[in-house]
């Protein structure tokens, strides 16, 4: 027979299987509100028991023929017992706790009932808790010198007899302790197998979603910059159509590259997503070296920068760390240019190894009002994030003038 599986995972012959542990690991296995239906393996135990039971009150039946003082009556009833208890082997998985408690007085009254008696305590150690199995276990006991006292077996020593049917029903109920230890012990580990998946899952969800969001810091610091400096002249060109042909061409020359380098930095990033490879691979990432470079461009399409550099050794700069302070400053360019067109805007760089690598961007105040820009602010909440996993700090706000202030710290370590 083929493997089955379930729904949840369960995976196994399920014939193999008690009902009750299959309901467990698959609880689609059962409707709601009906009990789960036998497998092969709980009929076979069931007829096994009842064939036990049986055995063992045909067994009880024979010794009545000793006891030659037991009225005929009395042992009609005995036997009457016995065979209904036999009979209700076949419930003991639907009411476990209920036939095992009513199995107490009927051992009292029925030596062929003993066998049943026995199944049904076994049962209700293997499917309830111990607090069932003590009450109803604990009476069995109790009552075993009484049963042997009113109805002493005439070939036995009373005392032997007793200790004899102590041990053995103290046997059964360990026996069925055991059997549901083994059980819990497997549900348990099935249960924590399922936790370790769900954990995995989370864990694997966590990690896609934090690459989804550096790729979209990194997309947001590598585009926007690039956009901006498209749209500022194309709105240029569509506001002076009478432009000199030497602006307009230059225009021109600006939105043409802006828009080509824009599409290798996209080209790259969907490369990164495609392969999974670092930011090493593909064009050279920018450093502190091309903090210069980037300033340039600023002014190519009209920009009032001015760069502050103090830092005497630009290319000493850890990579990851000139990466982040490029990033920064891109970003607080692309900001001046968007909610502060026109005004003046300064870059300023210091630091050494040892002291830490510090990078300002500050612009004036805007003459005017300028239009609300939407979806402003995610730029920065992205570069602070940044700047703490570089184990650094980012604060940014406003001046006393009216203008706006974008101050980094980065690690620098010493030599």
């Amino acid at each position: 027979m083929e493997p089955q599986r379930a729904a949840h995972g369960f995976a196994g012959r399920r014939w193999l299987f008690p009902s009750a542990v299959i309901h467990e690991l698959d609880p689609d296995a059962g409707q709601a509100g009906r009990r789960p239906r036998r497998t092969a393996r709980d009929w076979l135990v069931d007829f096994s028991c009842f064939l036990l039971a049986v055995f063992l009150g045909l067994a009880g039946a024979e010794s009545l023929r000793n006891e030659v003082d037991l009225p005929h009556s009395l042992a009609v009833l005995d036997q009457s017992l016995g065979a209904l208890a036999c009979a209700a082997v076949w419930l003991r998985r639907r009411w476990p706790v209920a036939l095992a408690a009513a199995m107490v007085p009927v051992s009292l009254l029925s030596t062929t009932a003993g066998g049943a008696g026995m199944v049904a305590l076994f049962t209700l150690a293997v499917h309830r808790p111990f607090r069932y199995v003590a009450w109803i276990g604990a009476a069995n006991l109790v009552l075993v010198p009484v049963f042997y006292w009113l109805r002493p077996d005439p070939e036995l020593p009373y005392m032997g007899v007793v200790v004899f049917a102590t041990l053995l029903t103290v046997s059964v109920i360990g026996w069925g302790m055991v059997a549901r230890s083994k059980r819990r012990l497997m549900l348990s580990l099935r249960d924590r197998a399922r936790r370790a998946e769900a954990e995995a899952r989370l864990r694997a969800e966590r990690a896609q979603r934090l690459a989804r969001e550096a790729i979209a810091r990194e997309m947001h610091d590598v585009l926007a910059h690039r956009l901006t400096l498209l749209s500022v002249h194309a709105g240029a060109l569509e506001f002076r159509p009478d432009a000199p042909r030497e602006e307009v061409e230059r225009a021109a020359g600006v939105i043409r590259e802006s828009a080509h380098e824009a599409l290798q930095d996209l080209r790259e990033i969907i490369g990164v997503l495609r392969t999974g490879d670092s930011d090493d691979t593909g064009r050279p990432q920018p450093t502190l070296v091309t903090l210069e470079a980037l300033v340039a461009e600023s002014r190519a399409a009209g920009a009032k920068v001015g760069l502050d550099s103090r830092v005497t050794e630009p290319a000493a700069v850890p990579a990851s760390i000139g990466r982040t302070a490029y990033r920064i400053a891109q970003e607080g360019l692309t900001n001046a240019r968007k909610h502060a067109p026109g005004t003046e805007v300064t870059v300023t760089l210091t630091g050494a190894p040892g002291e830490g690598l510090t990078l300002s961007v500050r612009n004036s105040a805007p003459d005017g009002d300028v239009p609300h820009v939407p979806g402003s602010g995610q730029g920065l909440i992205g570069l602070t994030e940044r700047a703490t996993l570089a184990g650094g700090r980012l604060d940014h706000g406003a001046t006393g003038d009216g203008g706006f202030e974008v101050r980094s710290w980065l690690p620098w370590a010493a030599a």
